[in-house]
């Protein structure tokens, strides 16, 4: 009889399969050390990317973000009430000082001016009356005062009675009262003059404020209320106009910039660079004008200003800039990228390639930072070759293989 074969249970599966897994293993952990390669120390050189100490002329420059203003804002408003009978521009118009902007409807003032005007000539005639009166009561009075003279000279000789007498020097009493009279009539009728003179001036003045003209160069805003409404005197905004051209950027920098910002200040004055954070190709140049007398107490900050042409009207009221304040011109720095300079528990260090490919770690003292560039104070010279990229795998003494490129090894020598 042939025995039938055994079947496998799942556990005994399970523990078949795990034994050829491990004899499979077995081979590769047999493997012997000396078939494996070797990475000895400096073996090829690290790869790093370098570059070379320069020379050259650094601004030293203070970069914060400002915001535009206008240069002044000057709010329109009626000075006199009435109908709205037209407006000569549109919405965001530049216009020039003097051009006309607005019309109030202007025949209830000019009815004024009209009264006032008659008023004023009818004051004059009165004052003509007045003197003309005055030549006459003098002339009458004259004559009386000679005729009293002469009868008091005929009393005296008895030719005439006391009557006649006192009755000649009463007329000449009166006539002389009268001229008096006529005198002061003549300064009543010019302080009328004055005044009459006063209210046409005023009626003019009320006039001319129908028409509403442009008082500075600049850009118009909204237009708050339309042709025909009616408008109420020093009360209602028609329109605001902000001067562009000049125009100004402020900003606020630490307080403890502003020593620098003064001594600079004092050898003349300072350029101050603005670009649209909208678009970085365009710079505008112009003169820091203001500091603040105030150092913010909440914030340790102090407010700027740089005023700026603005030509070609780039420059917008209320939006956002990067300010570059220039505060010098350091000559012959030395330079070397950003990422150069490393920073270790002793302070800032980079790492010099030697003629032997092998790296030294050289303390330095840095200074100013501009854009991608940083000013080394000392500890380098020009023409040292530094290391910008590749310092973490590296210690004093490796060598190193210079890359062109990233990962590019290259065979340009290295300077001492």
């Amino acid at each position: 009889m042939i025995p039938r074969p055994r079947t496998l249970t799942p556990v005994t599966f399970r523990i078949l399969v795990g034994c050829l897994a491990l004899a499979a293993l077995v081979p590769i952990g047999c493997t012997s050390k000396g078939s494996q390669p070797s990475a000895r120390k400096g073996e090829g050189g690290v790869p790093v990317t370098v570059t070379t100490v320069t020379m050259r002329d650094v601004p030293i420059e203070v970069q914060v973000i400002g915001n535009v203003e206008a240069y002044s804002t000057i709010t329109v408003k009626a000075q006199v009430g009435g109908e709205l009978t037209r407006v000569y521009f549109r919405e965001g118009d530049y216009v020039n000082a003097g051009d006309p902007l607005f019309t109030i409807d202007s025949r209830p003032l000019q009815a004024q001016l009209n009264e006032a005007e008659a008023n004023l000539a009818r004051d004059e005639a009165q004052s003509g009356q007045a003197e003309a009166n005055l030549v006459r009561d003098r002339a009458q009075q004259k004559y009386a005062q000679s005729q009293a003279e002469r009868y008091a000279r005929l009393f005296q000789a008895g030719v005439i009675s006391r009557e006649q007498f006192e009755q000649m020097g009463s007329n000449a009493d009166a006539l002389a009262a009268a001229s008096s009279a006529d005198e002061a009539g003549i300064r009543s009728a010019k302080a009328a003059i004055v005044a009459a003179k006063a209210t046409v001036d005023n009626a003019k003045v009320q006039l001319s404020y129908t028409s509403i003209r442009s008082p500075i160069n600049g850009r118009t805003g909204n237009l708050a209320i339309k042709q025909g409404n009616i408008i109420t005197a020093n009360n209602t905004d028609l329109t605001t106009i902000n001067q562009v051209q000049p125009i100004y950027a402020k900003f606020s920098v630490p307080e403890s910039q502003l020593p620098a910002i003064k001594r600079y200040m004092a050898q003349g004055p300072l350029t101050v660079i603005v670009t649209p954070q909208s678009d970085t190709s365009v710079q505008e140049r112009g003169v820091l004008t203001f500091v603040d007398n105030t150092v913010d107490a909440t914030t340790g900050m102090i407010k700027l200003k740089g005023t700026f042409p603005n030509a070609a009207r780039r420059l917008w009221p209320g939006e956002f800039v990067r300010v570059t304040l220039r505060l010098t011109t350091q000559s012959n720095a030395l330079v070397v990228p950003n990422q150069a300079v490393q920073t270790g528990q002793e302070g800032p260090f980079v790492f010099v390639v030697k003629p032997d490919r092998s790296v030294e770690s050289r303390p330095v003292v840095t200074g100013a930072r501009m854009d991608q560039d940083m000013v080394i104070e000392s500890g380098l010279r020009p023409g040292e070759t530094v290391v910008t990229e590749g310092q973490l795998r590296l210690a004093p003494g490796i060598k190193v293989t210079i890359r062109s490129g990233r990962g590019t090894p290259s065979r340009a020598k290295t300077r001492g």
